[in-house]
């Protein structure tokens, strides 16, 4: 396996820059994840790794070996595709071997290779099929079989699980997890899930309009994001946010808006002191809204009045939305919370966990 290395790399259509100076280093063996919206960049970013497109500026090396120039077939990645790329007319077996075919390996070794990779992933039995007779969850064992058996120096994933149905997604994610441990394999995997993102990666890597916006590993990401748009994409459902400003009075601190006040945690006091009496946007996550009933550290000042507009009950928890004055936020709450759409409930926030943001930066305060 190698290491992949990206330097100041730049990919331009005409007038749009769609990756703009990415500068990555994926370790040897890890599990590493490109993820953010839709047109972020991380699409293109994997092909110009794999050889499919070509960089405006900027450098690749797989391994020590630059590689901007070697063609994609002399690069010793393995790429599967979104929509699997299986041949309908060749058959399990000849759909996994065709690569080693068109390598001219001794046939002895791609029998060998195919045999043991079909079993690797369950599929010894649907040799002989074609593509069209088996099923989504089937045909994407069959890319990343086609994939393994070339044991290549690194893998490329373009949202292999897309296509697949919610019950699925989970179960292949657990078994790319896994084959990842048993292969000791070099992954770059590029997802716009942010929940494959989390439960996946070793570290993460998250975009936004072609640029890197932070990268680390997923808890680390999630508990302490750099901006307001790693805060907002990162966690479902997504952070509130609400325009605030903070206020000194007697010695303490507060987080203002209308039918809110919150008292500032006393580790986040030497961040702020430059923004007392400014505008701030203050992010918390609905997992750190409580039902005030069901949270032992609720105090006073940590709790806000609102009425209820949504109820979505999910089983083992549920999801409110509310209002405080012009103020709209979610919060994920214990199943236990009695609650009804007009009636109001008093919430408890967790302030040890909630963010800070510089409403012109957009980067994180606190």
């Amino acid at each position: 396996m190698a290491n992949v290395i990206l330097k100041g790399l730049t990919k331009k259509f005409k007038d749009a820059t769609v990756v703009d100076d990415l500068n990555i280093e994926i370790k040897d063996k890890e599990f590493a994840v490109l993820v953010g919206p839709s047109g972020c960049g991380k699409t293109t970013t994997l092909r110009m790794i794999a050889g499919l497109e070509e960089a405006s500026s900027g450098h690749i090396y797989i391994g020590d070996k630059l590689v901007n120039d070697v063609q994609p077939k002399d690069r010793d990645i393995a790429m599967v595709f979104q929509n699997y790329a299986l041949y309908p007319h060749m058959d399990v077996y000849n759909n996994m071997a065709i690569g080693l075919k068109l390598r001219k390996f001794p046939k002895e070794e791609i029998d060998q290779r195919v045999q043991e990779t079909a079993r690797v992933l369950g599929i010894e039995n649907l040799l002989k099929r074609k593509p069209r007779e088996l099923s989504g969850g089937q045909r994407q064992r069959v890319a990343v079989g086609r994939a393994i058996v070339k044991k290549p120096k690194v893998f490329l994933f373009d949202e292999p699980l897309s296509n697949l149905d919610a019950k699925l997604r989970v179960t292949m994610r657990a078994e790319i997890s896994k084959l990842h441990r048993r292969l000791e394999a070099t992954i770059i995997y590029v997802t716009h899930d942010q929940v494959e993102a989390m439960t996946m990666a070793d570290r993460i890597f998250i975009m936004n309009d072609g640029r890197l916006q932070q990268s680390g590993p997923p808890l680390e990401v999630y508990k302490k994001p750099n901006n307001k748009f790693v805060a907002g994409f990162i966690g479902s459902p997504a952070t509130n946010f609400i325009d605030s400003v903070i206020t000194k009075e007697n010695g303490a601190y507060f987080i203002n808006a209308e039918g809110i006040k919150l008292k500032v945690p006393e580790n986040f006091i030497s961040k702020i002191t430059d923004y007392i009496g400014k505008e701030i946007v203050f992010g918390v996550r609905p997992e750190d809204i409580h039902d005030k009933n069901f949270f032992s550290n609720a105090i006073s000042c940590n709790s806000i009045k609102t009425k209820i507009d949504v109820i979505e009950p999910l089983g083992s928890e549920i999801f409110i939305y509310l209002t405080c004055g012009k103020n709209s936020f979610v919060g994920r709450m214990d199943s236990r919370t009695q609650a009804e759409v007009d009636q109001n409930i008093e919430i408890a926030i967790d302030m040890e966990k909630t963010h800070i943001f510089d409403p012109k930066t957009l980067s994180a305060i606190v």
